[in-house]
């Protein structure tokens, strides 16, 4: 596995679709060949085109030069050039330098408050010299592009936040391109998380990849493995130092050598007690990234992993894929795994379904199982919907219908996502089963990504706009499905590709993160937090909160990190061109004095983590009882909480009535009465008692 990825890392500059330097190399030849007598308009046109693909490789300055000489060739060759080409290279050239302010002023001058929309204080620029000159080409833009065009729409979004970076919004923006600043403000009052992954160093500045959070040395601390997509990126485990501090441990863990990865998810699939690691790679590539094999990382419980991939036999075809989930299809007692790939035009990549033989071994029984799927997989996820204790499978798809896949229990599943009206968005990306409304029944998330910055700028407007949004589908505990998004007021635009949910505030309802972006540099839109209020509604609380990142966000997990009872947020940075790298995030929780408790589940007729039994916790609560639900899963599809340790928040709870874990492999129900509240607990399948673990933090 070393040998081939270093192989791969090697040959990235000629074959990587997105930080490959061949068009580059030939660009430059044709730039360096040609005459100084040759047409303006050739001069112009190559300009352009080598300025596009030095800017794709992210060197602002050397594309900067060539956009400006082309500017100065424009009086001469505007009659040869077409008025759209025209607005498009003063998009550009706005655009490369305003990735050159954000890399002076926000990535070689890191801080907190950088880069998080509405931007102020320590995130107005130092430098304003590049954001100044970006307006004066966005409003060239302004002038000649079409009233409600893409890059009209786009290039006044943009304009607004270049003003906000030398502190003039909204006084400076002129009167016609303003964005109204309440536009900006959230749907309610919340507190504001600080960033401080600097302090904690976990703040690596890297390209886009995932992140999966669990107790990986046993030490009772939540600890975090990073992971970058770029081929040469090395893979960090950061254990948890229990001061608030952590500490990379990549090389003493045998991680050297293990690179790329846009995504990873977690489970115990040898059921030894420690998480393993599924580390997915060749996302978004086509043809190349099927040569990127993923990699299957094994716990050895002594601190260290190894790479198991070929011996495993999940290495015996390779698919480009950035998703996966497991979950015990069978109920066996051991996880299986699904692997969602990447089909396209020229290219069939099925979708991989590995049924776990008991022996450490796998066996890829898709086609068998009838979920080979054949369509651009971004997101799959196990999950009972119809409680018959036979995990079922969620499929994204990204410009094709989504699939719900019901398990039938002979080893097949059935597609009924057409008559429960869950295919949609039809562009979509992370996706995940959760009960959001608090009743026992799984419900559906399916995220829209074909919302654009020209449409955030529209909303923003307050205009109407017809986009496809997001999903939420309410589970009716019959099987079935309804379309709340609407009146759960998510019906807003926009395109995450992280993703992931968690109980920031303890009142049992949970809320979720969204990272946001998508390839191009000029995509800054904020990554967006929703606040559940009481499983009736979301509240945008984006920007109360401090978690409007406007560099493209991956990888979401919530976890307790500082071991204080709440959910703190970590959230990996980063794009996909070789230029757009960032400092990944980690969001402390200041605190709502909101109840909870944590629970270990320990497997034994099931899988050892617990994945698919149910939690259900009794508490009394202002003089009632009340009840709150929690499905063992790692959250998203896009970014992994723990699965080894469930939290969940009550609220505020005078006590717990009961506690009850349900356990669908056994059909086995465990309940214990009379659990003391802020605990941290143990519970085995089958035992009569619960164990009492030590509090992380003394």
């Amino acid at each position: 596995m070393l040998r081939l990825l270093k192989e791969l890392a090697a040959r990235s500059p000629e074959e990587h679709f997105f930080l490959g330097e061949t068009k580059n190399r030939a660009l430059r030849a044709d730039f360096e060949r040609m005459r100084p007598d040759a047409p303006e308009v050739l001069r112009f046109e190559i300009r352009v085109k080598l300025g596009e693909e030095e800017q794709r490789l992210g060197r602002e300055l050397e594309a900067i030069e060539l956009f400006e000489e082309a500017y100065g060739l424009l009086p001469a060759v505007e009659s040869e050039v077409s008025p759209d080409w025209i607005v498009r290279f003063l998009f550009d050239i706005a655009m490369a330098y305003m990735r050159l302010g954000e890399t002076q002023n926000c990535a070689m001058r890191h801080g907190a408050e950088v880069c998080i929309l509405p931007i102020r204080g320590s995130g107005i620029h130092h430098d304003q010299a590049p954001s100044r000159r970006a307006i004066f080409f966005f409003t060239e833009v302004l002038k000649r592009a079409k009233p409600e065009s893409d890059p009209y729409l786009s290039s006044l979004w943009l304009m607004n936040i270049a003003y906000m970076t030398v502190g003039g919004y909204p006084d400076e923006v002129p009167d016609d391109y303003r964005i109204p600043p309440e536009s900006f403000e959230s749907d309610a009052e919340f507190p504001r998380f600080e960033n401080v992954a600097m302090e904690a160093g976990v703040d690596s500045f890297t390209l886009s990849g995932g992140v999966v959070v669990e107790d990986f040395d046993l030490d009772g601390h939540f600890d975090m493995l990073v992971t970058t997509y770029a081929p040469d990126g090395q893979a960090r485990l950061f254990l948890n130092d229990g001061d608030g501090t952590f500490t990379d441990v990549a090389e003493s863990a045998g991680l050297l050598g293990i690179v790329g990865g846009l995504n990873m998810v977690q489970g115990d699939y040898d059921n030894d007690g420690d998480i393993d690691v599924l580390l997915l790679r060749g996302a978004w590539m086509g043809k190349s990234g099927a040569a990127y094999p993923n990699s299957l990382l094994r716990n050895n419980g002594d601190g260290t992993f190894t790479d198991v991939t070929f011996d495993s036999g999940l290495g015996d075809a390779h698919y480009p894929t950035q998703t996966g989930s497991w979950g015990d299809y069978d109920n066996d007692g051991d996880l299986d795994l699904f692997v969602g790939n990447e089909s396209e035009a020229g290219l069939e990549a099925p979708s991989q379904f590995f049924e776990n033989q008991g022996d450490a071994t796998f066996e890829n029984v898709a086609a068998r199982a009838g979920v080979e799927n054949l369509r651009f997989a971004k997101a799959v996820v196990f999950g009972d919907y119809d409680s018959d204790r036979l995990p079922d499978i969620y499929v994204s798809n990204l410009n094709g219908p989504n699939r719900l896949y019901r398990n039938l229990g002979d080893g097949t599943f059935a597609d009924v996502a057409p008559e429960l009206g869950v295919t949609g968005p039809n562009a979509s990306f992370p996706a995940w089963f959760w009960d959001y409304d608090n009743d026992g029944v799984l419900d559906l998330y399916a995220s829209g990504y074909q919302a654009f910055i020209d449409d955030l700028a529209v909303f923003h407007l307050g205009r109407p706009r017809e986009v496809e949004n997001q999903k939420l589908y309410r589970g009716n505990g019959a099987g079935g499905f309804q379309d709340v998004t609407e009146a759960a007021r998510l019906a807003e635009p926009n395109a995450p590709m992280g993703a992931n949910f968690g109980d920031l505030d303890n009142d049992g309802y949970p809320d979720f993160y969204l990272g946001t972006g998508y390839p191009p540099y000029y995509a800054l839109m904020p990554n967006v937090m929703y606040w559940n209020r009481g499983g009736k509604e979301f509240a945008d609380v984006t920007t109360a909160g401090g978690f409007g990142h406007l560099q493209k966000g991956h990888a979401v997990a919530f976890a307790d990190l500082d071991g204080d009872g709440d959910q703190d947020v970590f959230e990996q940075m980063g794009g996909a061109l070789a230029g757009d790298r960032f400092w990944d995030v980690l969001y402390r929780n200041p605190g709502f004095g909101n109840h909870w408790i944590e629970i270990e589940l320990a497997g034994v007729a099931s899988n050892r983590a617990g994945i698919g039994a149910r939690i259900r916790v009794e508490v009394f609560e202002s003089g009632e009882r009340r009840t709150i639900y929690k499905h063992v899963n790692s959250g998203g599809s896009f970014g992994g909480n723990s699965v080894g340790r469930q939290m969940l928040g009550l609220g505020r709870a005078e006590r717990i009535v009961e506690l009850e874990v349900y356990w669908p492999t056994s059909g086995r129900t465990q309940k214990f009465p009379g659990v003391a509240l802020d605990g941290r607990y143990l519970l085995r399948e089958g035992a009569a008692r619960l164990e009492t673990l030590p509090n992380p933090v003394p």
